[in-house]
This record gives C-alpha cells, structure tokens and sequence, in this order.
C-alpha cells in the first residue's frame, strides 16, 4: 500500500498544479473579455490570444481525468451536474462567458461512458467532434450573436439558450465535451509513470503543431475558420490543438512537479488547484465584482495592466489557497459540492 500512495502522490500533485495554472490562464482571458480590452498586437494582447481556449480546454480535460480517478457512479455523477449548472446559471448573470453550466452539460454527456475503455472513450470524442463539424454545415453560427459587443442576443429564450449551451456558445457541447471524455481516457493511463509523462509531452506538442498546418493552406476563408486553431468557432483542429496543448501542459507539471515538493514550493500551486472551482466563482464574484467598483470594465485598461491584475490575483489565490488549506480538507463550494452530491 505504500509503493502505491508513493507512485500516486506526484500524479496528484501535479494534476493538481496543472488545474491551477489553467485556472490562471482562464483569469487572464476572462478579464480582458470582461474589461472590453481593445484588441492589438502587443506582447500582453499576444500572450493572451495564445491562452484563448487553451486554459479552458486544459481545465476540462483535467476534469475528465479527475472523474476517471473518483470512479463516480451515475447518480453523484448527475447531482454534481445539476449543482455545477445551478452555480453556473447563477455566475451567467453576472459574466455570459461562464463555463460551469456548460460543464454540467458535458458531465450528462459523461455518464454513458463512465465504465467504457479508453478505445471507446477516443471514439465518443471523435464522434463529438464528427457531430459538430457536421452541425456546422447546417446550422448558421453567427445566430444569436452581436459580434461587435460580444453579446448574444436571445440568451435568455429557451432556443437561444439550448442553441448556446449545444452549439455556438463559448463553450458548446458540441465539440467541447470531446475534451472531458478525452480527458476520462488519459485518466485510463498510468500518469505517474515518467515514459507516460513524456509520451504526453512529445505527442501533445506534436499534436498541437500539426493542428497549425491546415490554416495555412486553406484560402477561402470561412473554411479556414472552421479548420483554424482559434476557439470560436471550434472546428476539428481547434480540438487538436486544445489536446495537444493540455496534455503537454500535464506531462511537464507532474513531471517537474516533484522538483518542487524537494524546495518546498509546490503547495503555491497544489493548494489552489484543489480549490479550483471557487476560485474560479471568486474570479467573477471578487475579481471582477471588484474591478467594476473601481470602474475599470469600460475598456480603459490596457492589456499589459491586464497582465499585471491578473497574476496579482492569482497570487492573492494561492495565499488564500494555502492558508485554507491548513484548516480544511478541502475549498469552500468543493465541500459544499461534496455535502450536497456526495
């Protein structure tokens, strides 16, 4: 029993340590969305498009590895949705970009393949991304939205909402749960063993390569959209990258997270990443709450501040993080989730 907590230890360190850097990178875009950042070129602007989808594709496949490891029944499994969808409908008044109604949604779609391989796991993504590539060919997905405002005008109605949540939302079912069951399979994996870790590296960075190449060879540009890497809209190779992009971000943090546990650093990013659901509500409820106090969401930062605002409150968040953690086992709305669904 003991060879097995020393072989789980650092793979839970570090899954752990990745949640947190997604959460991280997921604050970053959210408060240059929220602050009406004028777009640009600059090294702040640059950093941040490079972040766009990924953070948020990395916190979903981790999601999917952590269902992988609790071995949740249907039933907890379905009431943690349902308190994931409450939480996000509440967050969706105050920031239409939230993402944890729609991981309510991909949890449901999770169910069927709690038990499945990860043959079968590869295959459900795979036919997530098919069904949607195949929506885009029949479906307009400009409806809705008021792209020079970022606001989608019919939200509110039920097909507005069923046609966000399922298709052209900022997060779709459609091809976003692909990223939880892909996610599940890595979850199959032995992630504490280094060759593992290192297939993720090589393969994830390779993955997120290749999914660069169609964009440059293909000139009519709405075909390039679909086919391009960018997060709206999300096409087959915006999957890719996304894969890609999180796997490499896993292998290297439970690869080097055991070099921090040696200098005594690592709990700057475990202790947060286990707290990673409220922070994630903080960052809308504080984080943002507090920046409209100050009167700062109407477009007059720059995305450099940005930058600079973000990572302080990430660091105030892994100094909460950590204090919290030396009292209680676990997050505030984790123990409340945990209480309620069991």
């Amino acid at each position: 029993m003991a060879t097995i907590d020393a072989q789980h230890k650092p793979r839970l360190h570090g899954l752990d340590a990745a949640r947190f850097l997604a959460f991280c990178g997921m604050v970053l875009v959210n408060f240059r969305i929220a602050a009406e950042v004028a777009p640009g070129t600059d090294w702040a602007n640059v950093l941040i498009n490079s972040l766009e989808g990924r953070a948020a594709a990395l916190f979903v496949v981790l999601a999917g590895i952590g269902v992988t490891l609790g071995q949740p029944s249907p039933w907890p499994m379905a009431k943690r949705a349902g308190f994931l969808f409450v939480i996000g409908m509440a967050n969706m008044t105050i920031f239409d970009a939230d993402i944890l109604h729609f991981y309510a949604l991909y949890f449901l779609v999770a169910i069927p393949f709690l038990t499945s391989s990860s043959h079968t796991l590869w295959i459900g993504a795979s036919g997530i991304v098919v069904a949607s590539v195949l929506a885009h060919g029949v479906l307009d997905y400009d409806t809705g939205w008021d792209w020079d405002t970022l606001v989608y005008t019919d939200l509110w109605t039920v097909s507005g909402f069923l046609r966000n949540a399922l298709f052209n939302g900022w997060h779709p079912v459609l091809p976003w749960a692909a990223f939880l069951l892909i996610g599940m399979a890595l979850g199959r994996s032995d992630l504490g063993a280094r060759c593992i870790q290192h297939r993720l590296i090589l393969w994830g960075l390779a993955a997120a390569l290749f999914a660069l190449v169609p964009q440059f060879l293909i000139q009519d540009p709405d075909l390039r959209a679909l086919l391009g890497t960018e997060s709206i809209p999300p096409g087959p190779f915006y999957i890719l990258a996304g894969t890609g992009t999180a796997c490499a971000a896993i292998g290297l943090t439970l690869k080097f997270i055991p070099t921090l546990d040696g200098l005594h650093l690592s709990a700057t990013l475990t202790a947060p990443g286990k707290q990673a659901l409220t922070l994630y509500v903080a960052h809308i409820l504080i984080g943002m709450g507090t920046l409209e106090e100050l009167d700062l969401l109407d477009g007059s930062l720059t995305a450099p501040q940005i930058i600079w605002i973000g990572l302080g409150f990430a660091v105030a968040t892994s100094v909460f993080a950590m204090l919290w953690s030396r009292v209680f086992r676990r997050g505030p709305l984790e123990a409340i989730m945990r209480k309620v669904t069991g």
